[in-house]
């Protein structure tokens, strides 16, 4: 037995992976056991899943693969700040403590990371080799083109080369500073999202605006080539030198500085955002076509952050020269874990390779899994109240819950190694309800409204509802394809006129839930030689509804990790909306766990309240609730009783609210701004440690009732000092 374990680690999405005799063993990002997202630190935890999931120690271990080579990024490093000097200075300043630290002495965090139980080889290789690694050595091909596309290895932007059997040779790059990714998270920053992380934000968001500003980034941001290689013009960027993307010089071109994060969204930042998307589909286009030409090839398979663009890789499938075309569904760095363990044993150690009939990934659920009698404990433990029903019953109670509108979380079998939810840990909704796609992105995951969903539909029905082959195998999430022209609706001269955000409301075909707003989506064929359970379920959904296609997102919250642990998906499921968990062979309904307030049931709090004038108890009467002591009489509005009390005290008999109410129209509240979205108010309240205790003090399913005022901010305004005086006693 030869074992393999392979890493990624201090850059983004840390991950381990775990090669044994060729095989795929197991795989998993760090953020998903820290619950960190994009945890970059040394992925201690994924190590020891990956050793466990195959019943081996560190002293097992034959070779140890590392993604990349810290000594020429740190050159590259320090040459870039040289070329700058001295304007990098404060770049520099923060970036060497850590590589001083820990970076440069990978070997010693390696030994201290598998418990100074590894005696044998570690081997480091070139980041863009175990991106091209990942992408061919898992692929179905026996021979294919290799075109790799990311921000930067250790001086290569861009790749690409040819696989053979058990051999991959890269031929050709393109070198930093000139790179696509960095280019795309320039414009994520200067959109006011956030670099390396948010570029999916900016994909999602270009449908909404128009390209008018690819010319001007194809005139003066870069010089592009026929064969999709460029040269960017560095004095619009400040990433080789500075603590930001892009420079003032950059302001000045596109109208202004950046937005500000969970600022509005204008339409400068969609037609930011529609336009850098295609100059990336039209290099990406370019690349693919020289690759094409010069390998001869029919095949091609991709790898790098850039091949997380689904929309480019779709325009790669439908109008590029090869037949076939393999991507590796952990594209970005996590992926380079697997692609060091694979070319160890292949190229390095030249054992042979026999390429699978789909592809050597296994659905790429590689990640840990749980059985029923472990979630039983853990829900027995927390006293959740669930059924348990054989696979059957399970598929058919879920559909129907599906088929009523209710979204459900998912958790079966083993996690996916990856960005994208697969049927593993994934969150499913009834694509056919138009408003399905608005409840879960503000109530279900917390995020922005304007985010497209994705959706899962059976390989066999895939021709019939989106443009692509009949054959299509699009497993792994990571193609855009058209929705059927027979299944859109005929927009009317008002809907197809709808411009930016408002294109929101307009329902566009049978499936709305996931068609964007230009008719595209990021489809997922389901299969039963890898979908398993998940299959069964989709095809109980198509027998009841007639519609072969479910809502497929991940199962997290829009600032946490994937799902790992049943204790994470019980978590998430009761700090959303999420009607229903489906977990294992156990289905829990929020409605039957404890705490619940049944819909329907007037003034539920109630019993909780008490008079605000003299502290007595409340009693329901038409129209409202009153004292049952001083008959102080009190409206209830959307089934909240309006508990104020107008204090003659203050001003004769003005209620103090009034007087509290125009002083802040007076005196606004200092530091706040004038908008706030659902998501910017979620993330005050996690970045308030008052707020994150308070919410961990709170049960699951807890009755909260707030009581309070704003009597803090009223310290300028002398003529209100008694309203002051006053609101803090009513308080």
């Amino acid at each position: 037995m030869t074992a393999i374990l392979g890493l990624s680690a201090f850059y983004h999405d840390s991950a381990a992976a775990l090669v044994i005799d060729g095989e795929i063993v197991a795989a998993a990002q760090e953020e998903r056991f820290s619950r960190k997202k994009h945890d970059a630190g040394f992925p201690a935890l994924a190590i020891d899943y990956c050793l466990r999931e195959a019943g081996i120690t560190p002293s097992d271990l034959d070779y140890v693969g590392f993604y990349d080579k810290p000594l020429q990024k740190f050159d590259r490093l320090l040459e870039t700040y040289l070329a700058f000097v001295p304007a990098g200075f404060a770049s520099f300043l923060q970036a060497m403590p850590v590589w001083l630290r820990q970076k440069l002495h990978l070997p010693r965090e390696m030994n201290r990371g598998l418990n100074y139980e590894f005696r044998k080889r570690y081997v480091f290789l070139d980041h863009h080799q175990s991106h091209a690694a990942s992408a061919f050595f898992p692929s179905p091909f026996e021979e294919a083109a290799i075109l790799t596309l990311d921000g930067v290895g250790e001086w290569t932007t861009a790749s690409f080369g040819v696989g053979r059997g058990n051999r991959l040779d890269l031929t050709h790059e393109l070198r930093f500073p000139h790179s696509l990714g960095l280019l795309y998270t320039a414009f994520t920053y200067f959109t006011g999202f956030a670099p390396n992380g948010d570029e999916y934000k900016l994909m999602g968001l270009a449908p909404y605006g128009e390209p008018k500003y690819a010319d001007v980034i194809l005139e003066h941001l870069m010089d592009l080539k026929a064969d999709g290689s460029f040269r960017m013009d560095m004095s619009y960027f400040n990433y080789c030198q500075g603590l930001t993307m892009t420079s003032r010089k950059f302001d000045r071109l596109f109208g202004g500085p950046p937005r500000r994060p969970n600022a509005p969204i204008t339409a400068r930042e969609m037609d930011l955002a529609a336009s850098v998307q295609k100059v990336t589909e039209e290099i990406m286009l370019r690349s693919a076509r020289h690759v094409h030409a010069q390998t001869g090839m029919k095949n091609l398979c991709l790898a790098g952050g850039v091949a997380l663009n689904c929309v480019g890789n779709g325009r790669i499938l439908r109008e590029g020269p090869f037949e076939n075309v393999w991507i590796q569904p952990a594209a970005d760095d996590a992926g380079g874990a697997l692609g060091v363990a694979l070319f160890v044993w292949h190229h390095l150690l030249d054992n042979p390779r026999t390429p699978a009939p789909r592809d050597g990934q296994h659905g790429s659920f590689l990640g840990p899994a749980y059985s029923d009698d472990e979630i039983a404990r853990f829900l027995d433990e927390e006293n959740v109240v669930y059924e348990r029903f054989d696979d059957e019953r399970l598929c058919d109670e879920a559909a129907d819950l599906l088929a009523d509108g209710k979204v459900i979380g998912w958790f079966q079998g083993r996690m996916e190694f990856g960005p994208r939810a697969l049927g593993g840990r994934s969150i499913l909704g009834d694509p056919r309800r138009p408003e399905m796609q608005t409840v879960m992105n503000q109530k279900v995951k917390f995020r922005e409204g304007f985010r497209p969903f994705a959706p899962s539909v059976l390989a066999e029905h895939a021709s019939r509802y989106f443009g692509v082959p009949s054959d299509l195998d699009s497993a792994y999430m990571l193609l855009v394809a058209p929705v059927s022209e027979d299944e859109r609706r005929d927009l009317s001269l008002e809907e197809g006129g709808a411009e930016g955000l408002a294109k929101l409301k307009v329902q566009r075909s049978t499936i709305p839930a996931v068609t964007h707003v230009d008719f595209s989506a990021r489809i997922q064929t389901v299969d039963s030689s890898r979908h398993g359970l998940y299959r069964r379920l989709v095809e109980s959904f198509h027998r009841k509804t007639g519609c072969p296609v479910v809502v497929n997102t991940s199962f997290n919250l829009g600032w946490e990790p994937i799902v790992c642990t049943p204790e994470d998906a019980y978590r998430t499921f009761m700090s959303s909306d999420i009607d229903a968990l489906c977990i294992g062979h156990c289905l829990v309904r929020k409605r039957r766990q404890p705490a619940w307030v049944a819909e329907g049931r007037e003034e539920p709090f109630l019993d909780l309240l008490c008079s605000p004038c003299c502290r007595n108890t409340l009693q329901r009467r038409p129209g409202g609730v009153s004292c049952r002591t001083c008959g102080h009489v009190f409206s209830v509005e959307q089934g909240i009783p309006q508990l104020f009390w107008s204090h003659e005290a203050a001003e004769g008999s003005r209620d103090v609210t009034e007087i509290v109410k125009e002083f802040y129209e007076e005196s606004p509240f200092p530091n706040y701004d004038e908008h706030d979205s659902i998501r910017s108010l979620i993330d005050k309240s996690r970045n308030g440690i008052y707020a994150r205790r308070l919410n961990e003090a709170i049960p699951f399913n807890g009755t909260v009732l707030e009581v309070g005022c704003g009597t803090g901010q009223l310290r300028t305004s002398s003529a209100s000092r008694a309203g002051a005086s006053s609101a803090r006693t009513c308080a």
